[in-house]
Formats: C-alpha cells, sequence, structure tokens
C-alpha cells in the first residue's frame, strides 16, 4: 500500500510537471499595460533551457542514486549467508547433544547473527531513507519558476518538445528503478524481521537449557540411578549412535565454517613462528652450534620445531575456542593430548608414560560416552566407573605426572580439583542430576589435562626466547654459555601469570559460569565513580596500570630479543645497539605512559590542573628527579657515554654497565658498582676512554743490561711484542731510551692494547720480552 501511494504521488507530480492545463494561457485575459515592453521582465529562452538542463541532471543524478551500489549487493549477500548459518543452526538445534557446550555455542552464534541482522536492517532503513530523500527532489523542482512558466505555457512549451521528452522518459526510468528497488529493500527488510523473531525464539531455548544445567543442583533432573530399569536393544544403541555421530559432525563442520576465519590466522600465525623457530634452528645447524642447545637444557626444540609450534597453536585454539561444540573442543583437546604424547615419549620415565596413557584412555572414553551415547543407566554406571578410577588416580598415580613438570605450582590445585569434581559427579549422578554430573566429569578431566599442556607450552615458549637469544649471541660471535636457569627463572613470572589467567578461562567456561563472570565483572569494572567533579570506573584505573605494567614488561626484557644479557664480553659491547635498545626503551615507556593516560578516561582539563600541580612540587622539591630525567634523555641522544665505555668522572672511574632515565651504574675495578646520577654525568668533566676505539696506550719501563746494541734492542723487542695477540699492531709501538751507558739501557716501551685487558697486556709484554733477552744473554728487570 505505502509503495502504492508513492508511486501514485510520483504520477501525479509528473502530470503536474509535463501536463499543465491547456486552457490556462488561452482563457486569461491579459491586462493591457501602458508601460514600453522595452523595460518589460520576460524570461528568454536561454534560461528556459537552463531549467530544463538543471532538471535533466537532477534526474540523471536521482537514477544514479537510486541504483543499488556495491555495498547494497555486499549487504544482500550478507542477509543471504546469514540465512544459511540460521538454517543450519535451527537445524542443528533439534537434534544435537543438549550439553552445556553446544548450548553455549548456540547462545554465542545466535547473538552474533541477532547482532547481524540489527546493522542489516539499519542498512536498509538507511537505503529506504535515502529513496525517500531521492522523491524529495522531485517535489524541490516545482519551487522552480521557470519551470512551471514554462510548463503552464503550451505554446512556448512546443519550443521545447524534444527537450521534455528526452526529460520524461528518464523520469519514468528513475521512477521505475525506484520502484522495483524500493520492493527489494521491502522484502529484504520483512525477511529481517522474521529472522530476528527466530533468533529470539531460538535463544529464549538455548538459554533455558543453560540454565538448567546451573541451577537447582539438587533438583532431580533424572530419576535416581537405582530406579532405572530400562533395556534398549542393541540394534538400536547402534542406530542411537550412528545418528548422534552425524549431527555431532554437522554441528562441528558448521563451527568450523564458522570460525574459519580465525582459524586461518591463526594458522598463519604459527606458520611465521613456525619458519621463525626453523630460521634460527638452520642457522645453528649451519654454523656447527646446534649440539650445543643441550647444554641450555632444551627438551622440545632439540628434536624440531613443528610439533612444539603445533602445541603452541593448540593451546591458543582451545583457549580461544571456548563455546566451540562440544565435539569441536574435544577434537582440539584428544589432538592437542596426541601431540603431547608424541613429545613425552622417550623424556619421560616408564611409570609416568604408563600413567598419562591410562589418563588420555580415560578422558577419551568419558568424551565418547558423553557425545554418543544417549543418557540411561548404562552411561550413568560407566560414568560413575571413570570417576571411582579418577579419584584414585589422583590420590595414586597423578604424583608420577607432577615429577616431569616444569611448573608444578598450578598441578597442586588440578589435583584438589580432579578429585573434588569426580567425587561431586558421583554424588549428582546418583541423584539425578545427570546433565551437572557430566559437566563436571570432563571439567575435571579438563583441568588436569590442560594444565599439563600449558606447562609445556610455557617451556616451550621459554626455550624459543633462549634460542633467539643465543642465535643473536652466535651471530655478533659470542659463544660463551650463558646462565639460561636464572634467565628462565626471570623471563617466566609474567608468562605464569598469563598461563594461569588460560587455565582458570578454559575451567569456568567448561562450568558454564565463565559468561556470567565476565558479566559480572563488566558491570563491576564499567561502574561509574565520582569523586568530587571527577568520574571514573574501576575498569579504566585497573586498565591504566596494566598498560603501566606492560610497558616496563617490555622494556625491561625488550633487550633480550638483541640478545643481551647481564654477563655479557664487555670487549664484545655493540653501543651502537645498546643505543637503539635505550632509545627504544625510552619510546615504550614514554608511549605505554601515554596509552595508559588515554586509557584511564582522564579528562584533559582535569589532567592540565595535575601537570600545574605538579610544576608546583618540581619547583619546591623534585628539581634533582627531574634533572637526572632530562639529563637521562639526554645522555640517550647525544650519546657522550654508552654502555661499554669505560669512563673517569671526578675520582670515580669503571666500565658503564647500564644507563637508565635517572641513573647510571658504573662497574668498578674493584668489583664495586657505582650508582651516579645522571645530572651529575651531564654537568661534571667525563674522560672518555673508548669514545672512539676501544685501545688504550700503555707503558712498559725496562732495564737492559749486557754486551748489546740499542738496534738489536729495538729489534728484540719489536719481535717480542708482535708475537702477542694482546697487543694492537696496526699501531707501531714505540720505544724511547730514557738513560744509556756503556752497557746499560734503561727503555721505554709504549704500545696499544685493549682497555679492558690492560693489565693482563703489560704482564704478557714483560713476560714475552724477559725471555727473549735471557735467550740471547742479557740481563733483564722491569
Amino acid at each position: 500500500m505505502f509503495q502504492k501511494r508513492n508511486s501514485l504521488c510520483l504520477l501525479a507530480l509528473l502530470f503536474a510537471l509535463f501536463f499543465a492545463p491547456l486552457s490556462y494561457s488561452q482563457t486569461a485575459t491579459p491586462k493591457k499595460e501602458n508601460r514600453s515592453k522595452l523595460f518589460e521582465e520576460a524570461t528568454t529562452d536561454s534560461e528556459y533551457l537552463m531549467a530544463i538542463e538543471k532538471a535533466n541532471e537532477m534526474m540523471e543524478s536521482a537514477y544514479n542514486d537510486a541504483d543499488f551500489d556495491s555495498a547494497s549487493h555486499h549487504l544482500f549477500g550478507e542477509i543471504k549467508r546469514t540465512q544459511s548459518k540460521l538454517d543450519l543452526i535451527l537445524a542443528s538445534l533439534k537434534g544435537a547433544n543438549p550439553n552445556v557446550r553446544n548450548q553455549q555455542m548456540y547462545q554465542t552464534v545466535l547473538e552474533e547473527i541477532q547482532q547481524q541482522l540489527d546493522e542489516q536492517n539499519a542498512a536498509i532503513n538507511l537505503r529506504n531513507e535515502k529513496l525517500e530523500k531521492i522523491k524529495g527532489r522531485f517535489i524541490e523542482l516545482r519551487k522552480d519558476k521557470n519551470l512551471m512558466t514554462l510548463l503552464k505555457d503550451t505554446i512556448r512549451r512546443q519550443q521545447f518538445k524534444k527537450e521534455f521528452a528526452n526529460l520524461r522518459k528518464k523520469y519514468l526510468s528513475t521512477d521505475s528503478l525506484m520502484t522495483k528497488n524500493q520492493g527489494i529493500l521491502n522484502k529484504k527488510k520483512r525477511i529481517t524481521v522474521q529472522r530476528k523473531i527466530a533468533v529470539s525464539n531460538a535463544l529464549l531455548v538455548v538459554e533455558g537449557k543453560l540454565e538448567k544445567s546451573g541451577i537447582s543442583m539438587l533438583h532431580k533432573e533424572y530419576p535416581f540411578l537405582w530406579s532405572i530399569n530400562d533395556s534398549v536393544p542393541k540394534k538400536t544403541v547402534a542406530q542411537n549412535i550412528s545418528a548422534k555421530i552425524v549431527i555431532e559432525e554437522k554441528v562441528a563442520a558448521y563451527y568450523f565454517s564458522y570460525r574459519t576465519g580465525g582459524l586461518i590466522t591463526l594458522l598463519l600465525f604459527m606458520g611465521l613462528l613456525a619458519w621463525y623457530v626453523s630460521r634460527n634452528l638452520k642457522y645453528l645447524k649451519t654454523n656447527g652450534h646446534s649440539e650445543n642447545l643441550s647444554l641450555f637444557n632444551f627438551k622440545y626444540l632439540n628434536r624440531g620445531f613443528l610439533i612444539p609450534v603445533a602445541v603452541i597453536g593448540l593451546n591458543i585454539a582451545v583457549v580461544s575456542n571456548l563455546f566451540a561444540p562440544a565435539l569441536f573442543l574435544e577434537l582440539l583437546q584428544l589432538l592437542l593430548l596426541g601431540i603431547l604424547t608424541i613429545l613425552f615419549k622417550n623424556k619421560w620415565s616408564k611409570v609416568a608414560m604408563k600413567n598419562w596413557l591410562f589418563l588420555l584412555g580415560l578422558f577419551f572414553t568419558l568424551c565418547f560416552l558423553d557425545l554418543f551415547i544417549e543418557v540411561g543407566f548404562f552411561q550413568r554406571c560407566a560414568f560413575i566407573a571413570i570417576n571411582v578410577l579418577g579419584i584414585r588416580y589422583g590420590l595414586v598415580q597423578i604424583k608420577t605426572l607432577k615429577e616431569q613438570l616444569y611448573i608444578q605450582g598450578f598441578f597442586k590445585w588440578a589435583s584438589i580439583i580432579f578429585i573434588a569434581f569426580n567425587s561431586l559427579s558421583i554424588l549428582y549422578n546418583l541423584f539425578g542430576r545427570v546433565s551437572l554430573s557430566n559437566m563436571l566429569s570432563l571439567t575435571a578431566f579438563i583441568s588436569l589435562t590442560q594444565i599439563v599442556a600449558l606447562s609445556v607450552l610455557l617451556k616451550i615458549i621459554l626455550e624459543i626466547i633462549i634460542l633467539q637469544i643465543y642465535t643473536t649471541r652466535i651471530k655478533r660471535g659470542i659463544e660463551k654459555i650463558f646462565d639460561h636457569e636464572s634467565l628462565s627463572n626471570t623471563l617466566k613470572k609474567p608468562f605464569v601469570l598469563v598461563i594461569g589467567y588460560m587455565w582458570v578461562v578454559v575451567i569456568a567456561s567448561n562450568l558454564n559460569v565463565w559468561q556470567s563472570l565476565r558479566t559480572s565483572l563488566g558491570a563491576l569494572l564499567s561502574r561509574p565513580n565520582n569523586i568530587g567533579s571527577i568520574t571514573f570506573t574501576l575498569g579504566n584505573i585497573v586498565l591504566f596500570f596494566i598498560i603501566i605494567w606492560i610497558a616496563h614488561l617490555l622494556q625491561k626484557y625488550v633487550a633480550y630479543f638483541f640478545g643481551e644479557i647481564d654477563d655479557e664480553n664487555e670487549e664484545n659491547v655493540n653501543k651502537r645497539q645498546h643505543s637503539k635498545l635505550l632509545i627504544t626503551r625510552l619510546i615504550v615507556l614514554i608511549g605505554g605512559y601515554l596509552l595508559a593516560v588515554a586509557a584511564s578516561g582522564m579528562p584533559l582539563d582535569k589532567l592540565s590542573i595535575l601537570l600545574g600541580a605538579l610544576g608546583v612540587g618540581v619547583g619546591l622539591g623534585l628539581q634533582n628527579v627531574v634533572n637526572n630525567f632530562v639529563s637521562g634523555i639526554i645522555l640517550i641522544f647525544d650519546k657522550p657515554i654508552q654502555i661499554g665505555d669505560v669512563i673517569e668522572i671526578s675520582s670515580e672511574s669503571g666500565r658503564v654497565k647500564s644507563m637508565g632515565l635517572r641513573t647510571t651504574k658504573i662497574n668498578a675495578p674493584n668489583g664495586a658498582e657505582i650508582i651516579i646520577p645522571n645530572g651529575n654525568l651531564l654537568s661534571q668533566n667525563i674522560t672518555n676512554w673508548t669514545y672512539t676505539d676501544n685501545f688504550k696506550l700503555v707503558e712498559v719501563s725496562i732495564d737492559i743490561t749486557g754486551d748489546t746494541t740499542p738496534d738489536d734492542i729495538n729489534a728484540t723487542i719489536m719481535e717480542a711484542l708482535e708475537s702477542l695477540s694482546l697487543v694492537n699492531t696496526t699501531k707501531t709501538p714505540q720505544i724511547f731510551y730514557n738513560a744509556i751507558s756503556e752497557g746499560k739501557y734503561k727503555v721505554l716501551v709504549k704500545f696499544w692494547c685493549s682497555i679492558y685487558r690492560t693489565e693482563e697486556s703489560i704482564s704478557s709484554a714483560r713476560q714475552v720480552l724477559f725471555s727473549s733477552f735471557k735467550a740471547k744473554g742479557l740481563n733483564f728487570s722491569s
């Protein structure tokens, strides 16, 4: 009706525009005017042509705007794809296993489809509004006085007959296109409204099933176990299993297609990681250093890179697909555990390996019963048998697994959860709460196996980092084996927090409480709070501190990825690299703090007040702190000293160990660490022995007695110094005679050596000179 009314309005407008009454100009009695026609205001033909051209351009643009663009066709394609997804999900809802995992997947997918339908409906409304605006342009034509005057004047209109015919043709084509597209949009809108109703009804069903699995824990869902008296023919059981397999396959296949984009992204990321690890391993093997990996206590990367990278990818897949259907997720879990078994082979003891395989057998049986066997006496008894075996396993056999793990802190809690959930599962199964019992059983086994997988994940990540450090050091010519154990203990601390979070999320998701926990936590963190005129949320504050913590971690650990560690050989210090690292750390810190301030939601006007108060504080008591901070930035960019330089300042001397934004640490020759504020470094004279190179001119005074000549002495000294690898022979040594008498010579020898090995070079030079002159029968003293 609406479409028909609009079309009639447009036809009426067309009639008004092009078929004005012919009698108007014929019956009207013209007024006689006395003034001259020379000064009469008359419309010329060119002005009429301009009015017709303007109307023509408007209709041309209206036709182009009314036509569907590529975005509209993409929208229609999305509507079609949404329909296919909705049909699949509604069909699978009817016969799939009603466990928590499947219902969570249905809920997530339906909520996303609901959001897509809202967006599609809004897009259709925008296009309807666009068509209404196009219709408004035709109405605006009536305000063109020249065009309306021409339409009313039948005699003059005959002069523009050809132009009006073309204008009418364009009008009819535009009207036809708009009518057609209006009908398409109305049809699409009707479809989206119907789908929204279907999605809302399906969500009510799914949410009801999820609610039943979490409430009324003591409510009898099925008859008590001792009240069941069912006997199902074997043929019927086989048919039920086949039907369940088909349905679960369809649900898993649908979810796989639904998550194809994310899974491809994960595969791409894992491919890049595999390439990165294989490149480092290949470099070490090519240069004959691959055997040294055993010295770093590598357990997994020294056996190849594909399986360790697969372990990382599957762990991420399990955590990133929390609401996947049961078959999809349990296949991921079993695939992960199978790959772990390959890694553990020939690494674990026979007893530990036997207990691990027994655990996998129980888990596989549990998954099969949950997915493909109807709830009945057999299934419930089988679950109880598995729970009993699980309790015994947790009390007796689980200790052998703990001894093989890299991190054992979480394993204690995993054991407690494993035993407790199996015990509760037996209780709920006996009293008819079968869905809750099944959920607790699966969560018990997943919590235990997942902590094993996450422990392996942490070890693999640390091995990748140590591999990167060692490879970078080999490329720089540093073959020294560093203290990898203390480094691993330092690096694993932030990763332990991440792994703990992943473990808790997996357990909460299996218990069907993660969604409610996340919603409650989100409501708590997003609730606005007021202190005076300042409004803030707890989430902004938490995000502020998290970003700052991450920024400090990054600036602390970024050096490790460039092969830098604390026991670095001072002669191989790459000063340019250290300068880049200092600038990188500064950028990370400043960027982190700016991002944290932006994430905190603090208003800029309030921030200016805070900065003003900080300025007053600086003026009163923080001058030294700001002075040292600014001096640190100047030292980083001006580079008068760099890490590894040997410097003297006031009465202190030593090698620069580290440079921070506030202080600089210097290692003194006696082993002391001197901490100097950056302001002092910038305001005092500094002697930098290694600003240009790492060589120092040293002196050795010697006395020679015997029958010889200065030429022989010079030749002996030069020959002895050239035999020393510690002496830099690119710069010619200098020989000076302080005193000469018959058979007695006092000689001063100056030569260049590494400033880091000055004492060693002087000592070696004295020993070689002594041996050389003694071999010639001369007396030598130094």
